[in-house]
């Protein structure tokens, strides 16, 4: 699995244990809804800064999301 695919997972398992939608996680994240859905459909190719974001909001280590 690339690492995209492993952040894609990782993103959403996080976030459905959470039970936030993807809108709730871009507005932690100061993102917006549809580059959140980009990431986790793969279609994105986000930068270390958005990966930042995502695992602040998330609570969440680089480790939990690319690992």
């Amino acid at each position: 699995m690339d690492i995209r695919h492993r952040l894609s997972a990782n993103m959403k398992r996080l976030r459905k244990a959470k039970s936030w939608s993807q809108e709730e996680l871009a507005d932690r994240a100061g993102l917006h809804r549809t580059y959140i859905s980009g990431v986790e459909r793969c279609v994105r190719n986000p930068t270390i800064t958005v990966v930042e974001k995502i695992a602040v909001a998330l609570g969440a280590g680089y480790d939990e999301l690319l690992g």
